[in-house]
């Protein structure tokens, strides 16, 4: 029997039985389905997670303040074993927040050929408001200077920015979000430059419109408002301060962040042997900790997929085995006008490895629109998983010749006499 004959009786047998065919490429698709479309998914938010946490570039990074960790049931902080030769911190010394003073004197000291500008945030529940229109009590405001737009990426839609004496005078300057100037400015978002708005009943005028920067996960990055870091201190209270810096080259960020270090340690009066209570921290770090984080969820999601595509095999073998028991006399009529063993076992095989190959091509097409329907939610490109297509298809093809193996050595060694006996 020649490998045309094979192709044609198989394709002929799996076309016969459409439902149990229909069933099994079902199982298979769903199997593959949930771990292309994860997969896809992850590839979506790994690709947001970069575009919204990279703001600098690989080339920036930020001094802020250090967290401590609280244990809870643990007294109040977690505590430090002292050991011999070593001092104990103070709690006052690791609590201490970035002052004002200490971003500047870090700004005056700061020597390295590089851009650093001084930010702080007054929190998300505040009001902006012009003549009868007011947003919702959820704008963030931000205090930044002259360079916080270059180092956040923020390019102005229209007006101009900051000026030095602005910044060092405190007054009551802004920059709206791209939402924020749509919300009280309706249909000309452009036209809200050099008009006076209110925050919290505050006025302050309008130096420029911030263009579009879009959402990440429910966080619209356009529903803010920029003021000078001085004017948020004196009016709204914001909390610790933080330094960003950005080097003209990539191959600086290292000496850059070690400089820097260095002089913000002595301007936090740290001795040599305390621990910094400050992170020097790079702009993609937050970016690569949170992919690092879903490489963990991939993982789980290929060990979850297999166990799928594993239950999917033994159903495939199932239906190969019920198969091979109705078709008994089928085969002993191909071994009686001189089919072979081997044209036998190539022929189931060649079924199993139609009914996966098929569940593998509809599983992939539905994981990938399935993946890309959270991508548009995110508002990422259309993503293609393409290595995970192939190792889809590979899969799919291993299946379906482990679930066809079985029966089809089973439908090779029927005797064809007692083949064409068997009722």
């Amino acid at each position: 029997m020649r490998s045309r004959d094979v192709f044609s009786l198989a394709f002929r047998s799996v076309r016969s039985n459409l439902l149990r065919t229909g069933i099994t490429v079902a199982i298979i698709a769903l199997g593959i389905m949930a771990l292309i479309g994860i997969i896809t998914a992850i590839q979506a938010m790994n690709q947001k997670f970069t575009e919204s946490f990279s703001t600098m570039g690989a080339n920036g990074f930020s001094l802020r303040f250090k967290e401590r960790n609280i244990r809870f049931g643990n007294k109040s902080s977690e505590m430090k074993l002292e050991k011999k030769g070593e001092r104990k911190e103070k709690a006052s010394n690791l609590d201490k927040r970035i002052t004002q003073e200490e971003a500047e004197q870090f700004l005056k000291y700061y020597q390295f050929p590089a851009v650093a500008s001084i930010s702080n945030s007054a929190g998300n529940n505040y009001t902006a408001s012009h003549e009868s229109i007011k947003t919702n009590p959820n704008v963030f405001l931000f205090g930044g200077d002259e360079n916080y737009l270059e180092l956040n990426s923020y390019e102005l839609l229209e007006g101009r920015n900051f000026t030095r004496q602005e910044i060092q005078g405190a007054q009551e300057v802004c920059f709206l979000g791209y939402d924020v100037a749509a919300r009280l400015f309706r249909s000309n978002p452009s036209g809200a430059v050099g008009k006076t708005i209110r925050i919290n009943e505050k006025p302050y005028r309008v130096l420029g419109v911030l263009e579009s920067k879009g959402s990440t996960f429910g966080f619209s990055r356009d529903n803010i408002i920029v003021a000078g870091y001085k004017n948020v201190k004196r009016f709204f209270g914001a909390g610790s301060f933080s330094v960003g810096v950005k080097t003209a080259d990539v191959r600086q960020v290292e000496a850059a962040m070690g400089e820097a270090e260095g002089i913000f340690r002595s301007v936090r009066k740290l001795q040599t042997t305390e621990e910094s209570n400050f992170v020097t921290e790079r702009s993609n770090s937050v970016a690569e900790k949170a992919m690092s984080v879903l490489s963990y969820l991939t993982i789980a999601v290929i060990v979850i997929g297999l166990i799928t595509l594993t239950g999917s095999a033994i159903g495939l073998m199932n239906i190969m085995l019920v198969s091979v028991a109705e078709r008994t006399k089928e085969v002993g009529l191909i071994k009686a006008i001189g089919g072979k063993s081997a044209a036998v076992r190539q022929q189931f095989l060649v079924e199993a490895l139609i009914i996966s190959t098929l569940g593998a091509v509809f599983g992939i097409i539905l994981g990938i629109l399935l993946g890309n329907l959270f991508a548009m939610v995110l508002e990422t490109g259309f993503v293609i998983p393409w290595n995970w297509i192939v190792y889809g298809i590979a899969i799919c093809t291993l299946v379906g010749l482990l679930a066809g193996l079985y029966p089809a050595l089973m439908a090779g060694r029927l005797n064809p006499i007692d083949a064409l006996r068997y009722e």
